[in-house]
């Protein structure tokens, strides 16, 4: 009796993945060991900042950060004005890119022609990279002497409305939180505008034909498909840019007055940020001094990493409502 053996010839999938099966696994053992180099560095940098800023946290406690009593010859830190600083340009810096970068990014994916698309994509990437200090420069040379005028007929004209007589209130400078919310929102135009243009391109052509197909104007589809498809994405274009504004030093602290301890809603008077109190204060700065500016940095870090986890948030959650694993 003779036993018939039959040979298996292996399959073009099988021959690949023979092939790529060592490329695949040194490939992943790569990114995870990036991943956790990422992680680790991040670490280190939050203990290396912990343990430089001990000396003024045990120094001041809690009123590090609830005091906005800055005085370092009498050893008073407290950073609660610099924090409403940051926040409060970033905010404004906001308000005034965001609707403006959906405008543009929405006018070069769904609008524009080809030969108009290629200009404007060109010269928003190219404004993206433009260093921070022209801005500053500009800002405090052309833009706050030569802004004062629209300022005092803010002031003039909001005088007495409940929210915004608060914001545009009286004795409007040149060098203000409004002015480096301007001056932000400039700088960040051009991120926010080149990651939205990326993330509506992605929206499929034949989700836009149907919605054309069933009668839909064009700022319909718009409305209808290619914000709904793009919004995780234009939520981390948003926080990024927030980010972008929330850690500017050079551009903020040329034009934002340097004024200690103003915790208000005047956007026309002058105030001042952590990261340029950390960039004017630095040089001059003895060992308490240096350990409450390296906690205030660490402050700005921590506030940072808050503000990329909410975007996670965010983002995943608008996922999972589109159905996008």
């Amino acid at each position: 009796m003779s036993v018939t053996t039959t040979s298996h010839t292996p399959t073009l999938q099988e021959r690949l993945r023979g092939k790529g099966g060592h490329a695949d696994r040194s490939f992943r053992g790569v990114v995870y060991v990036s991943g956790f180099v990422v992680l680790a560095v991040l670490a280190l940098i939050a203990l290396t900042m912990f343990d430089k800023s001990r000396a003024a946290l045990s120094h001041m406690g809690l009123d590090f950060f609830t005091s906005k009593r800055w005085n370092p010859p009498g050893e008073q830190y407290g950073v609660l004005s610099y924090i409403w600083g940051t926040v409060y340009t970033s905010v404004i810096a906001l308000v005034l890119a965001v609707p403006v970068s959906l405008g543009i990014a929405i006018y070069i994916t769904q609008v524009a022609p080809n030969w108009l698309r290629k200009v404007m994509t060109y010269v928003i990437d190219l404004l993206a990279v433009v260093p921070s200090v022209v801005f500053g420069l500009w800002g405090i040379l052309v833009f706050a002497p030569h802004v004062l005028g629209f300022y005092k007929w803010l002031s003039r004209t909001f005088d007495g409305w409940p929210v915004l007589g608060n914001i545009f209130g009286p004795n409007p400078q040149g060098r203000t939180f409004f002015t480096a919310g301007i001056i932000l929102a400039i700088m960040i135009i051009p991120i926010i505008v080149s990651i939205s243009r990326e993330v509506m391109e992605t929206t499929p052509q034949t989700e836009k034909e149907a919605a054309l197909g069933l009668g839909a104007t064009k700022w319909e589809m718009i409305t209808g498909a290619v914000l709904p498809h793009s919004r995780g994405g234009l939520v981390g274009a948003v926080m990024l840019g927030l980010g972008r504004a929330m850690g500017e030093t050079i551009a903020v602290a040329l034009v934002i007055g340097s004024a200690t301890g103003q915790i208000t809603l005047n956007a026309l008077t002058s105030g001042n940020s952590m990261p340029a109190v950390i960039t004017a204060e630095w040089g001059e700065a003895d060992t308490l001094k240096k350990s409450a500016l390296i906690a205030m940095a660490m402050t700005l870090f921590v506030m940072t990493i808050v503000v990329n986890m909410t975007a996670t948030a965010v983002v995943n959650r608008s996922q999972k409502r589109m159905g996008v694993r």
